[in-house]
């Protein structure tokens, strides 16, 4: 039976690419808390605190002329924006309008709020300190050889924080193109690939580039002030902000997609749990787990509809685009509730060990790693969509009793609430993906609280008749050498029929009689 979505749907489906989409880098410059500020200024620079300001000040105005001569160079305009723009839109209209290939395509000042330095004053010295304030934030667009439309933010007033936006998509469009692989790309999705291996290889280069080398490459070209005297040899230190990592299912067709999307939203909807969550992005529900897993659904936007998973800062989300691709996309904002192997000194002896993962540039590939393989999760566990439903004959042979190791066993009644309880736990996405056992249905029937041993035992000899009463139908199967259990095919058919009619059909058959 197939395991994977785009196995059971392979005669729908053209082509299957694994890429990072959205990518945000930032970089800081060493100046990362007061006392550190303080001392830099007082013992480096030998500058009075109170004239800092006044000469980071005259250094904010250097970047602003250094943008203003970069964009008269390259006869591109230098805008000054108000509010809240609609930076994207403006930089597409100026790409139609204008003729630029390759290079700077324009540069955008705003004011925006950014950390900053303020000076405090009080009993003794003043006090230098980091802050909110409004300040000149520069907007550098480029159309890049290797990553096609990219920016680069540069904050004006010190400590000069940079962010760069990259595309995993555009890069990987432009080494096709130097390798003559045929496609066609829309924004950002390809809905044609001559050769989806070979384009999948070169995705998979992505996370392996020289980030330090190319982003510092980009930092020297926006920020002149680096290797001045006064910063000395002060060099950005490069983290990833953001990164989403996306799988585009591409379908024959609008019609193959359009039949089957509902039905996956509606699953994902209805039988993916809190836990089912933490299983696909790699996580176990552990009783000292802090914050919240959260399923938020809009169907009210078509093409366009989707639904989307939150652990914490971190999302899972499913949705369409262009009515032909069906897109699960892993965003990892907050990488510390992941894990990665790194060499740690422990009772005196170096040795690899697994850590919470910081955002540092070097753990690109653990990214990638944690953010496709979620993405496969969710594809195998909705590989239980559009399965054929169930036939009468079907459904009058469940409603029998039967024999299991010659007992009796009495016929099942699908539309009854407690035994669409017992389905709706047996046909959870964990279940799904690793079996389930007497113990999994047990919490998912009665709650997760305490009970004395007597209690415990009663309820988990009540659901080992529930068991024996599924495996009699035939709706689920014993996994050789192991206590756990699988949903069958004729499970899935009778058991989701019976679900999806009593909670789509009835409500919608009852609204229509009102």
């Amino acid at each position: 039976m197939p395991t994977n979505l785009t196995e059971k749907f392979a005669s729908s489906i053209v082509s299957v690419l694994g890429c990072h989409d959205r990518v945000i880098f930032k970089g800081y410059l060493p100046f990362g808390r007061d006392e550190h500020l303080n001392g830099w200024v007082d013992g480096c620079l030998k500058m009075r605190r109170m004239d800092f300001l006044p000469f980071v000040e005259k250094q904010s105005q250097t970047l602003v002329e250094h943008a203003q001569d970069q964009a008269a160079k390259a006869g591109v305009p230098y805008q000054r924006l108000e509010g809240q723009p609609r930076k994207e839109e403006l930089v597409q209209r100026l790409l139609r309008e204008s003729s630029v290939k390759e290079g700077l395509v324009t540069v955008l000042q705003v004011m925006e709020t950014c950390r900053t330095v303020k000076l405090r004053h009080g009993q003794g010295r003043p006090r230098l300190f980091f802050a909110r304030r409004p300040q000149r934030v520069l907007y550098y667009y480029f159309l890049d050889p290797e990553f096609g439309l990219m920016y680069v933010r540069l904050q004006t007033w010190f400590p000069f924080t940079i962010q760069v936006y990259v595309n995993g998509h555009d890069w990987l469009a432009r080494q096709m193109q130097r390798r003559r692989l045929g496609f066609v790309q829309h924004d950002n999705a390809f809905t044609q690939l001559d050769k989806p291996a070979a384009a999948q290889r070169l995705a998979e280069r992505f996370p392996k580039l020289r980030w330090v080398k190319i982003l510092s490459r980009w930092a020297r070209q926006v920020n002149p002030l680096l290797g001045t005297s006064w910063l000395g040899k002060a060099d950005y230190y490069w983290v990833i902000d953001q990164a989403e990592y996306s799988t585009d299912v591409l379908f024959q067709n609008r019609a193959k997609l359009a039949e089957l999307y509902p039905r996956l939203l509606d699953h994902a909807l209805l039988h993916f749990s809190a836990q089912d969550i933490l299983t696909f992005l790699g996580r176990r529900l552990h009783p000292r787990f802090d914050g919240e897993v959260l399923t938020d659904c809009k169907k009210d936007r078509l093409p366009g509809a989707r639904i989307k998973h939150r652990m914490k800062n971190n999302w899972l989300k499913m949705y369409d685009k262009f009515g032909q691709i069906l897109r699960i996309e892993t965003v990892i904002n907050q990488p510390r509730e992941f894990k990665v192997r790194r060499c740690h000194l422990r009772q005196g002896r170096r040795q690899m060990v697994w850590c919470p993962m910081n955002k540092g540039v070097a753990n690109f590939y653990r990214y990638h790693a944690v953010a496709r393989a979620a993405n496969e999760r969710y594809l195998d566990a909705l590989a239980v969509v559009d399965l054929p439903c169930a036939t009468a004959k079907q459904v009058d042979r469940v409603s029998q009793p039967t024999k299991f190791r010659q007992r009796r066993r009495r016929g099942l009644n699908l539309l009854h609430p407690n035994e669409q309880r017992l389905f709706l736990a047996v046909l959870r996405g964990d279940g799904r993906l690793h079996g389930f056992r007497n113990r999994d249905l047990v919490q998912d029937l009665f709650g997760p609280a305490a009970v004395p041993a007597d209690e415990k035992r009663r309820r988990s000899l009540r659901v080992c008749r529930h068991l024996q009463l599924l495996r009699a139908h035939g709706l689920i199967a014993k996994i050789p050498h192991s206590n756990r259990y699988h949903v069958t095919a004729k499970g899935e058919a009778l058991m989701g029929s019976a679900v999806t009619l009593r909670v789509e059909a009835f409500p919608k058959a009852l609204a229509a009689v009102a």
